[in-house]
């Protein structure tokens, strides 16, 4: 997406930007590659006994109000300044909508079964659930892309997206129960880099540096050192010269005044 904004929207991302894209899909890479295996849900009833689990509706109340909070208090001072206002909202949102396509996914698997899933009320909760938060995904996904550059609010989406989506499916499937302790290591990792990616996407996105302006941050960088080691042995040499005047110095300037007197 960065890609393609930069070619037919002219949207430029500069070199923090492009790095900051780098780390996103390495970091995003590494969790995916740790990611625990999830347990299979076979019936709407499994499923139903997942989302009924205080640990996922705990998550769930936690997602609402942050939403909720961000929609109303941060969005009206912050959403036009900050990209991550809206960005979080459709992230946060996100991950309950990927837990509704799943449960949706298991409901038409057994339709074509042919067992009576249009009778029970789970699959049509899911579906009214789904129908609502993608809504608001676009919505507020439009927003930000008013707002901001693609190339900065696509980025920036897709890795918070699947670090709320991760979140969600360890909290939903438990599978984080299971892990060793390389694919936690890897995963911590991944989401490290991931902060660090989304740190220089937004943290400079308004620095208008670019490789061919490498050259001059470097020889500026240059002459900014050689200024600071001039004012640092000027400093030092101050330092050395005494505090009182010598006695050579007194005798020179008393036989500077008897010169200056015989010649006025």
């Amino acid at each position: 997406s960065a890609v393609l904004s930069s070619t037919f929207l002219n949207e430029q991302l500069n070199v923090h930007g492009k790095i900051g894209c780098i780390l996103s899909m390495l970091g995003s890479t590494v969790m995916v590659i740790h990611a625990p295996q999830e347990e299979e849900v076979n019936s709407l009833e499994s499923m139903a006994e997942k989302l009924k689990d205080p640990g996922f509706i705990a998550f769930a109340m936690c997602v609402l109000v942050s939403s909720l909070l961000l929609i109303f208090v941060a969005g009206p001072r912050y959403g036009q300044s900050n990209v991550l206002v809206y960005v979080l909202v459709c992230s946060a949102i996100g991950s309950l909508s990927v837990s509704c396509v799943k449960g949706l996914g298991i409901a038409l698997k057994e339709l074509f079964s042919g067992k009576p899933v249009l009778k029970k009320p789970l699959g049509w909760v899911l579906l009214v659930c789904l129908v609502i938060c993608i809504s608001i995904q676009i919505n507020y996904l439009n927003k930000a892309l008013d707002i901001f550059n693609t190339s900065l609010v696509t980025p920036i989406y897709y890795v918070l997206f699947t670090t709320a989506v991760m979140m969600c499916s360890a909290i939903l499937f438990k599978e984080w129960q299971h892990m060793v302790i390389d694919n936690i290591i890897g995963t911590i990792s991944g989401f490290l880099t991931i902060v660090a990616g989304i740190f220089l996407l937004h943290a400079f996105r308004d620095v208008p540096f670019t490789l061919d302006l490498l050259p001059l941050f470097l020889q500026q960088g240059r002459a900014d050192l050689q200024v600071s080691w001039r004012s640092a042995d000027r400093h030092q040499s101050d330092q050395h010269q005494p505090l009182l005047p010598s006695e050579d110095n007194g005798c020179q300037s008393t036989e500077e005044e008897e010169v200056e007197g015989e010649s006025m």
